[in-house]
C-alpha cells in the first residue's frame, strides 16, 4: 500500500544538536542501529561550531526560551524497505535533502525497540558555512548583564554580596565572544511550506521505491530464482536502492 502525502514524517527542533546526533548514531545508545550517513562537511567540529554560534546569537538577541541549534526530520519507512541495503537507504534520503537544500546533514536508520517502526532520523543545519569566517576573541575579560548587554566592569554584574547575579555572565580573556562562521539562519526552514515540501519529497521517494520493490518481488518469483531485479543484489542478500 502506497502511503499518502505528508504521512509518517515529522519535524523536530533541536536544542542540543551534537547530543542528538550522538544519540541517534551511537551503537552504544541504540539497540537496533543499521546505518549512519553524513554529508561531507558534517563533521563533529562543524556541529560543535554551529551550536556555539547559535547559542551566542541567541544570547545576544535576549530571546526567552531555548536556543534552536538545528532541526530534524523523522521519516517512517514501510517495512518492505528492510529488503534494501540499509546504507543505501539512509544515503538516498540524506543526499536527496542535501542536494535540494544545500545544508549539512547527519542521519541514522533504526528500528524501535519493539521492531515495529523502521525509520530515519535526519538532522540538518539551518545555516551554511561562510566562505570567509570571522571569529573574535576577548582581549580581556568581558562582562554581560541579564539582558546580554556588555558592561565595562565586573562590579556592574555583581549583587550586594559580591556574587555574580543570576543571568549575568563573564567571558574570560581568550575565549570567543563573537563568531561569524555561518550565514544567518534561513527563515525558509521555519515555514510550514518548507515542511510540506520536504514531506512531499520524501513521500515521493518512498512511494517510488515501494512500487519498485513490488516489481522486483514479482520478477524475482517468476524469473530470477530469488535474485533482485533492476536494483541489484548486495552481498548481504539485500537489494540496493537509488
Amino acid at each position: 500500500m502506497l502511503i499518502g502525502r505528508h504521512s509518517f514524517i515529522r519535524q523536530n527542533k533541536l536544542s542540543d544538536v551534537a547530543g542528538r546526533i550522538d544519540y541517534i548514531s551511537n551503537p552504544k545508545r541504540q539497540e537496533h542501529l543499521y546505518a549512519t550517513y553524513q554529508t561531507d562537511g558534517a563533521t563533529p567540529e562543524f556541529w560543535k561550531n554551529l551550536a556555539r554560534e547559535n547559542q551566542l546569537d541567541f544570547k545576544a538577541s535576549g530571546t526567552a526560551g531555548k536556543c534552536i541549534e538545528g532541526r530534524e526530520f523523522i521519516i517512517a519507512l514501510p517495512e518492505s524497505f528492510v529488503e534494501y541495503k540499509a546504507d543505501d537507504v539512509v544515503r538516498l534520503f540524506t543526499e536527496s535533502f542535501h542536494k535540494r537544500y544545500g545544508v549539512e546533514c547527519s542521519a541514522a536508520l533504526h528500528h524501535n525497540k519493539r521492531m515495529t517502526n523502521y525509520h530515519i532520523h535526519l538532522v540538518f543545519s539551518e545555516r551554511k558555512m561562510l566562505e570567509h569566517p570571522e571569529v573574535k576573541s576577548a582581549t580581556r575579560n568581558m562582562f554581560y548583564d541579564e539582558q546580554g548587554k556588555h558592561r565595562r566592569t565586573k562590579k556592574e554584574i555583581l549583587d550586594e554580596q559580591g556574587n555574580l547575579r543570576a543571568g549575568c555572565s563573564i567571558i574570560p580573556k581568550g575565549e570567543v565572544y563573537e563568531s561569524h562562521i555561518f550565514t544567518k539562519k534561513d527563515e525558509w526552514f521555519k515555514s510550514d511550506a518548507f515542511t510540506r515540501e520536504v514531506k512531499e519529497m520524501f513521500t515521493e521517494i518512498i512511494n517510488s521505491h515501494v512500487k519498485e520493490n513490488r516489481k522486483e518481488q514479482s520478477e524475482r518469483s517468476r524469473n530470477t530464482g530469488g535474485q533482485c531485479g533492476k536494483a541489484g543484489m548486495e552481498s548481504d542478500g539485500r537489494c540496493s536502492i537509488g
